[in-house]
């Protein structure tokens, strides 16, 4: 049976905002033998959002990315991105790392978990990491994975304590147990807020059966702002960027304010807009999920020795591996986000995992 343990780490803040050009299927990788201060060598496998979706893969790419230069390796030597551009590249890819010297694979998203538990059972002798998802009962892999229900809560508390129309938004990219996480604690969280309010607050839900289809995340956002939702929150990966592009048109129009809440990393610089010549930002807040933090955790483990294998890593409110930025919430909302989550990590807040 597959052990589960809630590894305490010492997670730092998310690193600045970097677009990061993707690498394409049939990459060169490099001698894996070159310089660096680690024999650790890992690839890092995503799949179509890439590493520039200013979300997920984002996140886990730009923590390895710390992690090579803290060891002093080089990209394509030390460390390296293996894109998918398709399912069919995700097998070719794993063998490209493997066969180019990589002796950890991590694949970020659920959509990899079926190459990597083939690919894991070929190559015994390397370590992987599945991020997102569980592998059960293959000594070499590591799964990681989070609490997403328990900063969606926050999140759903924040809009309940922003909403001035009391109905807000959820959009969804492809259904599945993790996204259904997001659902469950953001609607949780709506409750409650509005319960501890008196208000009456409407969620609109609804999926887009894709994480890499930004103007289908546009053309459900009009929709919801239509409907006079005046806050989204969009667990949608690259979709999610088409909310972003739908919640400035309307800002910058000036006809009303709309709020976005990101996720994954902060999500503040895509809020950016100007009206009537002065800077104004409708991010209201973001979810954060330490991805990159979780990979180099894992990848330490593997470098000391201490490799998880066979297990699930749980990463939450409770070490820090889940959470919520200020934004540009209230004092009030604030507050509240406060007691909801010391109410999570003391047990008084059970957040449901399923919407």
């Amino acid at each position: 049976m597959m052990n589960k343990k809630i590894f305490r780490m010492g997670l730092v803040g998310l690193s600045a905002v970097t677009l990061l050009a993707a690498c394409g299927n049939g990459n060169d990788s490099g001698d894996s033998n070159s310089g660096g201060d680690s024999d650790t060598k890992v690839a890092f496998l995503t799949d179509q959002g890439g590493v520039d979706d200013r979300s997920f893969n984002q996140s886990g790419w730009e923590g390895l990315k710390s992690w090579g230069e803290d060891n002093n390796l080089e990209q394509g030597q030390g460390y390296e991105v293996f894109q998918g551009k398709s399912d069919a590249d995700y097998t070719p890819n794993i063998d490209q790392a493997i066969s180019s010297g990589y002796n950890v694979v991590a694949g970020v998203g659920f959509k990899l978990k079926p190459a990597i538990e083939e690919a894991a059972s070929r190559n015994q002798d390397t370590n992987f990491i599945i991020v997102d998802e569980e592998i059960k009962d293959q000594e070499n892999v590591a799964s990681a994975t989070f609490r997403d229900q328990e900063s969606a809560y926050l999140a759903g508390i924040a809009a309940a304590h922003t909403t001035e129309t009391n109905k807000v938004g959820f959009i969804g990219g492809v259904k599945g147990q993790v996204i259904g996480e997001f659902e469950a604690g953001f609607k949780a969280g709506v409750e409650a807020g509005a319960k501890e309010l008196d208000k009456d607050i409407e969620v609109i839900t609804q999926y887009a059966e894709a994480f890499d289809a930004p103007d289908k995340g546009k053309s459900i956002a009009n929709g919801m702002y239509g409907q006079d939702a005046d806050i989204i929150y969009a667990a949608a990966g690259g979709t999610g960027n088409g909310l972003f592009q739908e919640a400035k048109a309307i800002n910058e129009a000036g006809d009303k304010k709309v709020w976005v809440i990101g996720v994954d990393r902060d999500q503040e610089d895509e809020g950016k807009y100007t009206l009537d010549g002065k800077e104004e930002n409708f991010t209201l807040t973001s979810t954060v999920k330490n991805v990159g933090e979780s990979i180099v955790d894992l990848v330490e483990k593997a470098q000391d020795g201490e490799f998880p294998g066979g297990e699930t890593v749980e990463y939450g409110l409770e070490n820090d591996g889940v959470g919520i930025t200020d934004g540009q919430l209230s004092d009030e909302a604030k507050s509240a986000i406060e007691d909801a989550k010391e109410g999570i990590k003391n047990g008084d807040i059970e957040v449901p995992t399923e919407p």
